[in-house]
Order: structure tokens, then sequence, then C-alpha cells
């Protein structure tokens, strides 16, 4: 029997992980799992050895104050793996963490395949990183076509699988009449994965929400949030006592709310490609501690957050990052777009030419799998 260890580090990335896995198991029942994984993994049959919250840390102070606590969970990672003896460690994402998992595991048995999904960016900092890559990684599977150029450099078999927020999956449609009010427009607002996100992120938010209340009636604000953290959200908003907010985590529910929805605000990251591909318009924001944001500014090469505006050298979708991240500058910027509908079509044309550039033939998950199901029988 064929086995796969699946390695993630966050939310993000065990749903990545997930849509691959659904993918193997249509392909080939028989093939084992194991994992260090989320509710997404779960939700396939797919067992955890730990809880995933247990190493979702973010920025440099939060990883060293749990430096000792990270460790021990590598290591655990790594006993566990080396005992469940894959044929496949399927490192997703998160590399700080799968990435020293995949390094201690080949050195101690060459035999495993190491795979991993969703390359470090090197092309935002640490390039040198690549070089050691080629020490323990058999494969790479890259979102994003400009990346190739990295790894072929060092020699280091990759393949462009495009990402699998682009994917347009057919699912059945769910009546929203309960949640959602007909006669209100929907302002969808995403405040991220990690608790240090949703602690700096979702004060604000809320101090948004509030000052469209003040001057309107008639929108309805919706936290798209994962399973893990909809409870801590409900909780805060209930605090508040805003009416007009709901919070959902069933993915098919988020996709069509999505859909339906006039705007968009989210915090700097991949999911952002996802609204694009809903041909939403939007804004980003993001702030992290002080001390994180001044190391960033210090290591970071480039001058954009946003993917999008990475890719074009120049700002598409607005940015409000750090200090520009409080309640009054996404109230006025939001107000901007609402009141000038051409500029959020023109917004989302050229999100649309973007997106072009960076599909894959078919979907990630099948070209990923694809990758997965030759190794498994070579």
């Amino acid at each position: 029997m064929k086995k796969i260890f699946i390695v993630t580090g966050e939310p993000s990335g065990d749903k990545l992980a997930s849509k691959v896995i659904s993918k193997l198991m249509n392909k080939d029942s028989s093939i084992e799992y194991l994992c260090v994984g989320g509710t997404h993994l779960n939700s396939l049959g797919v067992k955890s050895i730990f809880d995933l919250k247990d190493i979702t840390y973010i920025g440099f102070t939060s990883v060293l104050l749990n430096i000792f606590k990270i460790k021990s969970k590598i290591n655990k990672t790594v006993d566990e793996i080396l005992k469940f003896n894959p044929d496949i460690l399927f490192s997703v994402d998160s590399p700080d963490f799968t990435l020293r998992v995949a390094e201690k595991v080949k050195k101690i048995n060459k035999k495993i395949k190491t795979i991993h999904y969703v390359a470090p960016q090197v092309w935002v900092w640490r390039e040198g990183r690549v070089k050691k890559f080629k020490n323990f990684l058999d494969h790479v599977l890259l979102l994003f076509d400009f990346e190739k150029k990295y790894f072929d450099k060092e020699n280091i078999p990759n393949t462009f699988v495009g990402h699998p927020l682009l994917e347009n999956e057919m699912k059945n449609k769910i009546d929203l009449s309960n949640i959602i009010s007909t006669d209100k427009k929907i302002i969808s607002l995403f405040p991220g994965s990690r608790s240090s996100e949703i602690y700096l992120l979702l004060p604000i938010l809320i101090s948004f929400i509030n000052l469209m209340n003040a001057n309107f009636d008639d929108y309805l604000f919706i936290f798209h949030a994962t399973e893990e953290n909809k409870t801590k959200i409900n909780q805060k908003i209930k605090i508040s006592n805003i009416q007009n907010v709901e919070v959902i985590s069933d993915e098919n529910i988020k996709k069509q709310i999505l859909g339906k929805s006039i705007f968009a605000v989210s915090k700097s990251g991949t999911v952002s490609l996802e609204i694009c591909n809903a041909k939403v318009p939007s804004l980003i924001i993001y702030k992290m501690n002080f001390l994180n944001y001044l190391i960033v500014k210090l290591l970071v090469k480039i001058k954009y957050a946003n993917i999008i505006n990475i890719i074009n050298n120049k700002e598409i979708i607005p940015e409000l990052i750090q200090k520009e991240c409080n309640a009054k500058e996404i109230y006025n910027s939001v107000l901007y777009f609402l009141k000038n509908p051409e500029m959020m079509k023109q917004q989302v044309h050229d999100c649309e030419k973007t997106l072009y550039k960076i599909r894959s033939k078919t979907s990630s998950s099948d070209e990923a799998s694809l990758v997965l199901t030759k190794f498994l029988v070579s």
C-alpha cells in the first residue's frame, strides 16, 4: 500500500492540501494518509498527529517567543513521519515549519520523496535559500509561472501548477435567504486565519463597520472566517452589539456570499486572488506589531504586499498597511470606491487580465495530484 504524509502549518495550507488529496482519493482509494493538518484534511478522513493551532504563529517575535515549542513540534512530526514511513512527504506552504521537517526527514531517510507545494517566496526575500532546497527537496510545485527561473537556476525539479484559489468549482447552490437579507448590499470582510491577524485586524474592521453604520443603513457586513476562528469573531461582534454582521465559515457559502458582494476588504494574502477571481473590487489591509514591521521593511525587496500589485509593479488594488490600516482610512477608501463605480469596474478588469497570466491549463489541484501520482508509481 502506498502512503503519503502531509505537513501543513496553518489553515490556508490545510485547505490547499485538501484540494489535492481529494483529487488523489478520487483516483486511488487505496493510498494511506497521515498528516499535520486541520479541519479540511480532517473532513477527508485524514488523521492529524496534533492540533494545527499549536504551530500557527506569525511574525518574527511570535516565532521567537515560541521557538522551543515549535522545535518540539518539528521533532515530534519528524518522528511520526519516520514511523509512518511514507512513500511521499507532501509539505504545503508555511516553509519555516514544513521545510524544516522535510530537511530533517530527508537527512535520516533519503528514500522518502519530498514534494513541496507553494514555493517559498524567494522573490520577496532571502533568494539564497533556493540553493539549500536542492539538498532535500525532490520537486517543487509552483503557484506562479514567474517563479520557475529561481528554481531552474539551481536545477531543482519543479512544475508550474497554477493557484488553487483560481479554480472555479461547481458546487450545489445553497439557499442563502436565512443568512443574508435581500434588501442589503453585501461587503465581505477577510480578517485572516491566524490568531495574531484576528487580534490586530478585527477591532479595526469592527470600528470601520461602526463608521459605515453611522452614515448608511443599507449594508450587510459578512466576515469570512475559518472554522477555528468563527467563535472568536462572533464573541467580539456580540460585545460590539452590531446587528448587521454575519460570520460564515462554510466554504461553499463563502463562495456564494463573495459572488454576491459589491466590495471586499481583505487582509493581505492569497485570499485576494479568490476575491479577484469572483470579480469583486477590493481593498487590501495589513498590520503587524512595530518590531516585526521594522524587520520586514529591512528584509523585503518588493514595494507591494499584494500579488496582483507585485506582478504589475503598480497599485491595482489599494493597500492600507501599518499606520494607514485604521478604521477611518478604510472607511474613506471604501466610500471613495462605492461613489466611483467606474473605478471598481477598472480594478476588476485589470485583475482579470492579471489572473489570465497565472492560471494553469487545468486546475492547480489536478496538476499537483498528477505530479504526486507520478512519484507514487515511479
